[in-house]
């Protein structure tokens, strides 16, 4: 008599193991596809995001296609490798600057989702911070260069352990466009690592800074503009302004420099205090790293995600494209098992949530300060302070 076998299970194996890079695709086409419509369609009424893009880029990179910065352009205030992304969507001809440039954002984006689950798998919580968290700014990520940075940010972070060259050229070329991504060299291992990597970024912003100098006229004019930067309404500053005129104070908000800004009694005095405190949180990150003792894998994840927090809410404007940097860097530390940030970046998701609920949803009330407005970036800063705190106590507990 023949014994019947049980049928094997081991053909099940690799559909199991797709089932999560399946579910990862169709959420990321689905996403994106919806933040797409958005954009196309965003004179409906959630607005004026596509009008940076379409009208304020596009003027940038006719001038700068014509062989000049535009220092007289008070709206320029960054490093001279921003030229190159904002030029970049004129290698698609065949396209509209709009389109080439929403494109360009897609791919940047589709080029950090892979990195992500690459080193933390297609179901790790790394790639689903990132692939879940950027659709909460809805259309904002396509219109704005800031993922074409964090994804500069994002394969430097992953890079720098193994390859420290590399590592660091990506940081020195991401610092060379938004500066930020620099901070991402800040948790590397003592030593040779340390060495090279930052060696690596040093000769890669300026290579490509002095590149560009060479091409173009006037690089360095937008350190005027940034200069002269005032309070933003949607900075931790700008809540404590806005707060109050809420409560009978007087102040306005008036457009300068591209953005609402406040002006009137005290905002002289909070923009110094910004400083001051942006001043305090470079000190506190000096410190961490003299003091640092125990290092994992996680560590130099966990510091830029530490270091941009901390430079993001003393800054004097926290614009809600803010949060694709901090997103992007929370989701790095999520593809370690060893990271200290895990609480750090839930409450980066309801700060998403909210920025942009503050824009472009409710920008009219925020600029017009009132208490639903006001009450809802106070919030949002509340929560991104909350974040910060959390995450320079975690990372000294961690390591010191």
């Amino acid at each position: 008599m023949t014994t019947q076998q049980a049928p094997s299970l081991a053909p099940a194996g690799p559909r199991v193991a797709a089932l999560p890079l399946l579910a990862l695709c169709g959420v990321w086409l689905a996403t994106r596809l919806g933040m797409a419509v958005l954009l196309v369609t965003d004179d409906i009424g959630i607005g004026g995001v596509s009008t940076e893009v379409s009208v304020l880029y596009a003027r940038w990179s006719g001038r700068l296609l014509g062989g000049a910065f535009p220092p007289d352009d008070p709206t320029w205030q960054y490093p001279p490798g921003a030229g190159a992304v904002i030029m970049a969507p004129a290698l698609f001809p065949w396209l509209t600057y709009f389109q080439a440039f929403a494109a360009l954002a897609l791919l940047a984006d589709a080029v950090v989702t892979a990195a992500l689950a690459r080193a933390g798998g297609a179901g790790g919580p790394g790639v689903w911070m990132w692939t879940g968290g950027l659709p909460l700014l809805m259309h904002i990520p396509l219109a704005r260069y800031d993922v074409q940075v964090t994804a500069l940010a994002v394969l430097a972070l992953l890079a720098v352990h193994r390859r420290p060259r590399l590592g660091g050229a990506l940081a020195g070329l991401g610092a060379a466009v938004k500066v930020w991504p620099a901070l991402t060299l800040l948790g590397t291992p003592r030593g040779r690592t340390t060495r090279l990597a930052w060696a690596s970024a040093a000769a890669a912003a300026i290579g490509t800074v002095a590149a560009l100098a060479l091409g173009l006229a006037g690089p360095f004019g937008f350190l005027r503009q940034q200069g002269e930067r005032g309070v933003q309404v949607e900075s931790l500053g700008g809540s404590v302004l806005a707060l109050n005129r809420l409560l009978g104070g007087e102040g306005r908000v008036e457009y300068r420099y591209g953005a609402f800004e406040f002006t009137g009694p005290y905002v002289t005095l909070v923009a110094r205090v910004s400083l001051l405190l942006t001043a305090a949180a470079l000190l506190l990150l000096l410190l961490w790293r003299l003091r640092a003792r125990r290092w994992s894998d996680a560590t130099p994840f966990d510091a830029a995600l530490c270091a941009v927090l901390l430079f993001t809410v003393t800054s004097r404007v926290i614009s809600p494209q803010y949060l694709i940097w901090l997103l992007g860097l929370a989701a790095v530390c999520l593809t370690s098992r060893h990271t200290s940030q895990r609480p750090v970046a839930l409450l980066l998701l309801p700060a998403t949530a909210l920025s942009t609920l503050a824009y472009p949803v409710l920008y009219q009330d925020v600029i017009d300060v009132t208490p639903v407005g006001g009450g809802v970036v106070l919030v949002r800063n509340l929560l991104l302070l909350a974040a910060a705190a959390l995450s320079a106590r975690r990372l000294w507990a961690a390591t010191v």
